[in-house]
């Protein structure tokens, strides 16, 4: 895979070593950041499954429940970071912290709104979820105490993409580093000091997402402040950032969709396979740390350049983040290779399960270069506020990845035979994303879209 199949009709970067600064002061903090927030989980995991094995049983169920109900609105930073960043290379920082302020004031209200609809459904969704008899009363508990939460949660992810439209990626590495600790001491205090069980383990993590949600808040307060930018809610605003996250949402739909389908099918192909493809997925969401890291820089630069009118500095910087992502990709995926026979060992002991792991895993690796480009260019096409093309393009992956999926067991292919599939919704993704890509329809310029 070359540079030009990703980024069509442009001119070498004037100076790739700028470009590579850039990429790398705001990618390298963000992926301290993203590594950080499933620690939360892995934290509380940790300490909980030493209370019991119904207990952990429990946490698994709603921590699922509870991760789906928040990612459907990781559109909070994507379209926030697009909005602030071109208003930053517009030169009106003013608007772009009030930007900001509306995306925060839309995820108090989604919050609040997702808080109603949990506490009472609580018990029906883990019941959904086939929790058994012993689980589920702690899932239930897990879930009430932690939906207390998801107000914070979703500030964070909104203040996160005011400070990445900023050019600022370290505040939310250092305030995830200081949730995490705070997480850990809290859960050990209250589950095992305070005796709450359970019970304590969601306490802890709701005071600890509501203390970096205070911290994020202190951050866009003080620079509201220093640029006279209204605090108060503003309807119009809030309703301008739920029609640029809406594509989004769609997006982020359609993508859970697909991984929901994959789970599925693998299902169905026996215990062995789905343990085997629940190791690969999550290994799958650890390698796209590191190339979402490098989208995130590109979706805050690329929306800079655009607020700046500087359309062809956009380019040249899309075509160098490109350039990481395959980079990254093809390092990640020698890694996948390489290391395989220190990391399959400490996920399963099981023969069987290591047997369908092995050729899926080198599938997996094979695609990490095509998961390079794709990472990459949805960053690119976020920052320029391109989210409409993105959940066309996400909604198309999945219309011709669902039916080849559904076609695995039913024509006797394993697990490996579903892990080409995924293969092939990527190689999708890349062709959707880089025919916008070369159409240069993405390159808008000026402080919105």
């Amino acid at each position: 895979m070359t540079q030009a199949t990703a980024i069509p009709k442009a001119a070498p970067a004037p100076d790739p070593k700028r470009h590579d600064r850039e990429i790398l002061a705001l990618a390298v903090p963000a992926l301290g950041s993203l590594v950080a927030e499933p620690l939360f989980v892995m934290a509380d995991s940790a300490i909980v499954g030493h209370l019991g094995t119904p207990q952990l049983a429990g946490l698994g169920i709603a921590a699922a429940l509870l991760t789906t109900a928040v990612s459907v609105f990781v559109f909070l930073a994507y379209a926030t970071t697009a909005a602030v960043s071109r208003r930053v290379g517009a030169g009106d920082l003013r608007a772009a912290v009030r930007q900001g302020m509306d995306g925060i004031w839309l995820a108090l209200l989604l919050g609040a709104g997702v808080i109603a609809v949990l506490l009472p459904t609580a018990p029906g969704l883990v019941d959904a979820f086939g929790a058994s008899t012993t689980a589920a009363p702690y899932a239930v508990t897990y879930l009430r105490v932690s939906a207390l939460g998801i107000p914070a949660m979703l500030v964070v992810l909104a203040s996160t993409g005011v400070l990445r439209g900023l050019q600022d990626t370290r505040t939310p590495l250092y305030v995830a580093i200081g949730g995490f600790a705070a997480n850990g001491v809290l859960n050990l205090a209250l589950v095992y000091g305070a005796g709450l069980g359970i019970a304590g383990s969601a306490w802890g993590t709701v005071l600890a997402q509501w203390g970096m949600a205070a911290v994020y808040l202190t951050v866009v307060v003080r620079a509201a402040r220093r640029h006279d930018a209204s605090l108060r809610p503003d309807t119009k605003g809030i309703r301008a950032c739920a029609r640029a996250g809406a594509p989004l949402l769609v997006r982020t739909l359609s993508l859970r969709a697909v991984l929901m389908l994959a789970t599925a099918v693998a299902a169905h192909l026996g215990d062995t396979d789905i343990a085997a493809h629940q190791i690969l997925l999550s290994l799958w969401s650890l390698l796209a740390f590191a190339l979402d890291a490098i989208a995130i820089a590109g979706q805050s630069i690329i929306g800079r350049y655009l607020g700046a009118g500087d359309a062809e500095g956009a380019r040249a910087v899309a075509r160098r983040a490109v350039q990481w992502g395959i980079a990254s990709g093809v390092v990640l995926g020698l890694l996948v290779v390489l290391a395989r026979p220190l990391f399959i060992p400490l996920f399963t002991s099981d023969p069987a399960v290591q047997d369908a792991l092995l050729p899926a895993l080198l599938v997996l690796a094979l695609s990490q270069p095509v998961a390079g480009i794709v990472f990459v260019l949805d960053g690119v096409l976020m920052g320029a506020g391109d989210g409409p093309y993105l959940a066309g393009a996400m909604v198309v992956t999945l219309a011709v990845f669902a039916p080849v999926a559904l076609l695995v067991p039913v024509l006797g292919g394993g697990l490996t035979a579903l892990w080409w599939a995924m293969t092939l919704m990527m190689l999708t993704r890349m062709a959707t994303l880089q025919l916008r890509a070369r159409s240069g329809r993405w390159l808008v310029t000026g402080a919105t879209r």
